[in-house]
């Protein structure tokens, strides 16, 4: 089968589309012919080998043509003999490592059946970013109805998904944006947007309980002072949000405010979660560009340089 695969770290050229081994499936294996993906963070720590602590679990000092993407749309093309809950021609989407392939094999309780009134390519675009979207806000950040929550990078592929999600969850919802973006964020269901070209919203005074931080671009002092006494930030930065709940620990018995630990792995139940919103009109996958297969050096050249609005979109098969 294809493949999206990285022998060395670098910049998109270390991109290769190779003939790989197809995933041979175990008894509680699904396998996936893929039609969609996306790009998310994620694949570019991967390609870059950044944060260093990627490389132990990718390959050190260089992958062995590791597969790239986490975001999975397709059909399943067979299952082991102990899974009861799909069959062959279910149309399913899941969050798994090496998604920009022709097939992939997922544990059949990471999966589940993707929404009906989505394609293949909007579909793709959901579980990585509005897992991490759905588990920051209503798992760490514990969000409850009326709270104020701010949404920091509300108009990436992550953000997009949160100011959906904090509105489902009841919350008043602050997104904060550049300036082309704030007509799309507010459109999303924002009550408030902040353009931050014209204006820091720490320095805003408005406090929030949680902040979402989609960004990285202030330090933790700095968002304290956007947050209630009691309020929590979730850093959705990969492994650089990880700065941000050591420094909350090491300041615990001083403080109340929280850097909130996220771990987002895809499960069935949070998938038919977003599934149910979807269907119902409540989550919009926002679509800034679609590549093929063959282009995803390209796609993530855009992906990185240009800020893309939502998501990025990878086809790997028709429909």
């Amino acid at each position: 089968m294809k493949a999206i695969t990285i022998s060395d770290y670098g910049a998109p050229d270390v991109i290769k589309l190779k003939e790989v081994d197809k995933p041979v499936i175990k008894d509680n294996d699904v396998l996936i012919r893929v039609c969609a993906s996306s790009i998310n963070a994620a694949d570019l720590f991967s390609m870059h080998g950044s944060p260093w602590l990627v490389r132990l679990s990718l390959g050190f000092p260089k992958p062995k043509d590791y597969i790239l993407g986490w975001d999975i749309a397709g059909r399943v093309e067979a299952i082991g003999q102990n899974v009861t809950r799909f069959r062959p021609g279910d149309e399913v989407y899941t969050a798994s490592k090496g998604a920009f392939a022709e097939y992939v094999a997922v544990k059949e309780g990471a999966l589940a059946l993707k929404p009906v009134n989505l394609t293949f390519e909007e579909a793709a675009a959901i579980p990585n970013a509005a897992l991490a979207a759905l588990h920051c806000l209503r798992d760490a950040g514990k969000v409850q109805p009326g709270q104020q929550v701010l949404i920091n990078g509300a108009s990436g592929g992550v953000g997009t998904f949160a100011v959906q999600i904090a509105k489902t969850l009841g919350a008043e919802v602050t997104g904060v944006c550049s300036t082309r973006n704030v007509e799309m964020v507010t459109a999303l269901g924002a009550d408030h947007v902040i353009d931050y070209t014209r204006q820091d919203f720490t320095k805003a005074g408005q406090r929030y309980d949680p902040i979402l931080d989609n960004v990285g671009n202030r330090s933790f002092s700095e968002m304290r002072q956007a947050l209630t006494p009691q309020g929590k930030i979730s850093p959705n930065r990969g492994y650089g949000g990880m700065s941000y709940v050591l420094k909350a620990y090491l300041l615990g018995p001083f403080m109340r405010q929280q850097g909130a630990m996220v771990e987002s792995k895809a499960n069935a139940a949070d998938l038919d979660v977003l599934k149910q919103l979807s269907e119902a009109g409540k989550l919009t996958p926002i679509i800034d560009r679609t590549y093929a297969l063959a282009d995803i050096a390209d796609a993530f050249r855009y992906f990185e340089a240009e800020h893309a609005r939502g998501k990025v979109a990878i086809m790997v098969a028709g429909e």
